[in-house]
């Protein structure tokens, strides 16, 4: 990775854009960042090197969320995203990377198709039962590819939060998740010194994201934004998709 221009070419604005989603700008744009440096590296290496930065990121962004959350929403979604992590911590080792890419393209693909067409149309209040699910799902495609962003939105914007309520809530639940999943990916072997170096590297432009997003989310049209990152997943997804199934 050290010496491969396609990645540093990739990683740093996939970071820039991830760290301006912690900071409660844009919410759901870092579900770009995994399949964005997949294309330049394995899946595997490209979800290792980003947990240390998310990691930190919210580390970054908790102290401006802290106390803003909803703790009854937390309460439905954080034991069932535990959950999804372990079925994508068992499942990890019998997934190729050509499978892997094909999960990230999907995933990339179908979220940003999602935000694009039904992510507004949702205007009836779920149940806890779907909170339960959506918090499942948002731990499993956190696990593989950092992208947990959408699942939780299905649940969280039709409950019609109050704006702050609603980014408390969702700093807090990734800070959570991310948290967690240190331990498997550190059972899986992800977590190594060649990785923490990569993502020691990238740590400054993470520190740049959070805090251009702390300072252009009030100035910046946000939804215009969201499209942007929106389209960029259709075409990653479809690229990985092609890369995975069709050009090997």
């Amino acid at each position: 990775m050290l010496t491969e221009p396609l990645f540093w070419l990739v990683a740093i604005p996939a970071v820039l854009i991830t760290g301006m989603s912690k900071s409660g700008f844009a919410g759901g744009a870092g579900g770009l960042t995994v399949p964005l440096l997949a294309l330049a590296i394995s899946p595997a290496a490209a979800a290792a090197v980003m947990l240390p930065l998310l990691v930190y990121m919210d580390f970054l962004s908790v102290k401006s969320w802290w106390n803003k959350q909803s703790n009854s929403q937390l309460l439905i979604l954080l034991p069932s995203a535990i959950v999804g992590i372990i079925i994508a911590y068992l499942l990890f080792d019998h997934l190729n990377e050509q499978y892997l890419r094909g999960i990230l393209g999907i995933i990339s693909f179908g979220f940003g198709l999602y935000g694009l067409t039904l992510g507004e149309w949702s205007q009836r209040k779920p149940s806890p039962f779907i909170g339960r699910i959506c918090g499942t799902m948002a731990g499993f495609t956190s696990f593989v590819a950092h992208a947990g962003g959408p699942p939780l939105n299905a649940y969280l914007i039709p409950l019609r939060l109050d704006k702050t309520k609603y980014l408390g809530t969702a700093v807090m639940f990734f800070a959570v998740v991310n948290a967690v999943k240190l331990i498997p990916y550190a059972m899986l072997g992800q977590i190594n010194l060649s990785n923490l170096i990569v993502s020691a590297m990238l740590a400054p432009i993470a520190w740049l994201g959070v805090r251009l997003g702390l300072r252009i989310q009030d100035k910046v049209n946000d939804k215009q934004f969201k499209k942007i990152i929106l389209s960029l997943m259709i075409v990653v997804g479809l690229r990985l998709l092609w890369t995975a199934f069709i050009s090997s």
